[in-house]
């Protein structure tokens, strides 16, 4: 009888050791880490208003080794066999656009205080709507086609404030940029900044703005939600930024009326000064990733109205509690009416939607191994127990009066 059990265990523990050994190979591959590998300085979004003096943002010596997990995500390389945002132009109002950044020669306008960066935010994320990657074209913006025009909406050393940001705002409906991208997020509503936004949606603009300011690190659970400006302006596409499995980065400051989820965590570009990389995250960087795909949409739809862009990238996006931002999507749909894309058109190309079934069918046959080897270890437990009981039983219906060992 204990030989029995102890083949019977030995059984087990094999069969346990052959599921450990399979399942890595049946289970799905865990998200990509934007940051993982990528040992590159940090890019600020701002610096301390208290500080004495203002030291810019030095220039980076290393450069990315890899693309990072944020282009992939967005798919842009399928998304440039469809356009590259040519011929449209991104107004960026940040802290401001160096003009001669590696992969941006050309196609960046910037008059005065615009074409001096210190932070080097403004040219960050510049790099991300219109870059070329310059001598790394994996890391390409999403529209690379596209112009920047460049403004001011901070103070040198990155601090923005409504009058800057509706000034700006007045800069870029004056010179008819197709899209105006904010990274400003302001926490409170400013009549002036209003009357702009709705000045530049009147005038044909596409407005996209991040949803939140970028995290600081002091954020925590119990801070109140609450909407940021211009992200919560009627026609505003408001953008949140979100790690590789789809949730809010840690200290993101709560807030409601998000319309779409882009990147904004270890996400790669460059700056202002040298050919180096740095890494940034928050909600500008995914505003920025949004502002790009409206360049990319409007390029590809030139007749589509403003809200017809912003209804075109939020009825396309990968369906989450925040949907996701999905530009290929975006480009290639055909819209039926004022909602979803059209259901069923075979002469349209369809709507990307990320293919999980084979990473289903893995996790399933996953499932069914385990259950199988379980059923089958219990069978052989069972039988190494009950077998011999019965065996001393004559094979007779357990009882009363049964004999016993």
């Amino acid at each position: 009888m204990r030989r029995t059990v102890r083949a019977a265990a030995r059984l087990m523990t094999g069969t346990g050791l052959a599921a450990a050994l399979l399942l890595p190979t049946a289970a799905p591959a865990p998200a990509a880490d934007g940051a993982k590998g990528q040992e590159l300085p940090a890019m600020p979004s701002a610096f301390d208003p208290e500080a004495a003096e203002v030291t810019c943002t030095p220039a980076s010596r290393e450069k990315a080794k890899k693309r990072d997990w944020s282009r992939q995500r967005l798919d842009l390389d399928r998304l440039r066999r469809h356009g590259t945002g040519a011929g449209v132009t991104v107004a960026l109002i940040d802290t401001g656009v160096d003009q001669g950044a590696t992969g941006l020669d050309g196609r960046v306008t910037a008059q005065g205080e615009a074409g001096d960066d210190c932070v080097g935010h403004g040219t960050f994320l510049a790099g991300l709507i219109a870059g070329s990657g310059g001598g790394t074209p994996r890391l390409a913006g999403v529209a690379p086609g596209a112009e920047i025009l460049a403004l001011r909406g901070t103070d040198r050393r990155g601090r923005a404030t409504p009058g800057l940001v509706a000034a700006a705002l007045r800069e870029a409906t004056a010179a008819r940029a197709d899209v105006i991208m904010v990274a400003a997020a302001l926490p409170d509503r400013d009549a002036e900044l209003t009357r702009a936004v709705a000045a530049a949606r009147r005038a044909g603009a596409v407005v996209v703005a991040a949803a939140t300011p970028d995290p600081s690190g002091t954020g925590s659970d119990e801070t109140p939600s609450r909407v940021y400006w211009p992200a919560a302006e009627p026609g505003v596409l408001s953008v949140a930024g979100m790690l590789p499995g789809g949730a809010l980065p840690d200290g993101s400051p709560p807030t409601t009326g998000i319309d779409l989820a882009a990147p904004g965590a270890g996400v790669v570009s460059g700056g202002p000064r040298g050919d180096g990389h740095y890494l940034g995250g928050g909600a500008s960087v995914a505003a920025a990733y949004a502002a790009g795909a409206a360049a990319v949409v409007r390029a590809a739809h030139p007749g589509e109205a403003p809200d017809a862009v912003v209804r075109r990238l939020t009825a396309t996006a990968y369906p989450a509690d925040i949907p996701q931002l999905d530009p290929y999507a975006a480009v290639t749909a055909v819209l039926d009416g004022p909602g979803a894309p059209r259901a069923a058109d075979a002469a349209a190309t369809p709507v990307t939607v990320r293919d999980t079934a084979a990473a289903d069918r893995a996790t399933g046959r996953a499932v069914l191994f385990v259950l199988t080897g379980t059923a089958g270890v219990l069978a052989v437990l069972w039988a190494a127990f009950a077998l011999p009981r019965a065996r001393a039983r004559g094979w007779r219906p357990a009882g009363p009066g049964a004999a016993d060992d």
